[in-house]
């Protein structure tokens, strides 16, 4: 069975198949559609999820190890296999094919990836999985759809703009989503439910002229003191509103305490990286972040922003720009 992205959430109300390929250009509609799965997974059972990362050297016996090894106490399993590359190769193929044949009445098989070639989706293995389950291929908008994508995605946080607004943040992020994303959840975190403004979209779009908060970020991983302290300095005294200085602060935290705890698990840094969503230059930020920060700091970190975030909210006192300071040395010192 063939699906669109948009076809996928009401399948997912009435069924759930044994297999599922999700594949496309786009990042963040793919990870948007595997987490979908996922969730229907869970709901309906499955409880426990094994992660495999099919890079260069698995060894696609693994695949049937997954789907055999049942724990005797958890209920069926989701087994969710990377492609990172978009090509399993010959073996992967031939593995992957086979399961297709027989998929396993326990398990249920998710297979992701991004960047396949029009070759690869008229594979014999893409066919088999077709024929088993289901393959969905999300469709990026394009640049005359992207005012609507971003519409529909404010409307979930019950938020509305004008056609103004809409086409000032499609032209900022130029048919980048998982830049519109970022963008979206920004406006969420800055303003209140209902009808944004223009010069309120244009005030939270555009970047700080001296001191943005993609520095500040950059100076936090990199361990950069004088830039941070600089940066932070900078954002108070343009008077950036402080969620938004918390909502960018704990973003790095809280992927750094998510991939620390899939490396304490054994699992690859690179699957890790897929699944925190650190994409492109952010991950040697974030590589260089993880030889001072561990797990413990990592948590208390998170602990921290949300003593933040009550201070912002009126719940505690004391100075929020001192504790973003305090904050953000903890990550850079380790």
């Amino acid at each position: 069975m063939q699906l669109k992205g948009e076809q996928l959430a009401a399948h997912l109300e009435r069924d759930l198949k044994p297999v599922y390929l999700v594949h496309g250009d786009e990042p963040l509609l793919v990870i948007e559609a595997a987490d979908a799965i996922r969730a229907a997974a869970r709901r309906r059972g499955f409880d426990e999820r094994e992660v495999l990362v099919a890079s260069a050297g698995f060894n696609w016996n693994d695949l049937y190890h997954a789907a055999g090894s049942m724990s005797l106490f958890a209920g069926r399993k989701l087994i969710d296999l990377r492609l990172p590359t978009g090509k399993p190769g010959r073996d992967g193929s031939a593995a992957l094919q086979a399961y297709g044949a027989r998929p396993s009445p326990d398990a249920l098989l998710l297979v992701t990836m991004t960047g396949a070639d029009w070759r690869e989706e008229k594979a014999a293995w893409v066919a088999a999985l077709a024929a088993a389950g289901v393959v969905v291929k999300p469709i990026p908008p394009g640049l005359a759809e992207l005012p609507a994508w971003i519409a529909g995605r404010l409307g979930r946080q019950q938020q509305s703009a004008d056609a103004d607004g809409l086409r000032f943040i499609a032209e900022r992020v130029e048919g980048n989503l998982l830049a519109a994303h970022q963008e979206i959840l920004k406006l969420e975190v800055l303003y209140p439910s209902g009808r944004l403004s223009l010069e309120q979209i244009r005030d939270a779009v555009l970047d700080v002229a001296r001191y943005d908060l993609d520095g500040m970020r950059e100076a936090m991983l990199a361990g950069d003191l004088p830039r941070l302290t600089r940066s932070l300095d900078g954002l108070q005294q343009e008077g950036e509103a402080p969620p938004l200085v918390l909502w960018a602060m704990t973003e790095e935290v809280r992927a750094l305490a998510q991939i620390n705890a899939g490396l304490e698990g054994r699992q690859p840094l690179a699957a890790l990286f897929r699944e925190a969503r650190v994409w492109g230059p952010r991950q040697t930020q974030i590589r260089a972040a993880l030889r001072r920060v561990d797990g413990r700091r990592a948590k208390a970190s998170l602990a921290h922003a949300a003593r933040i975030d009550r201070m912002i909210k009126g719940l505690e006192s004391g100075d929020v720009w001192d504790e973003f300071l305090r904050l953000g040395l903890g990550i850079a010192l380790g």
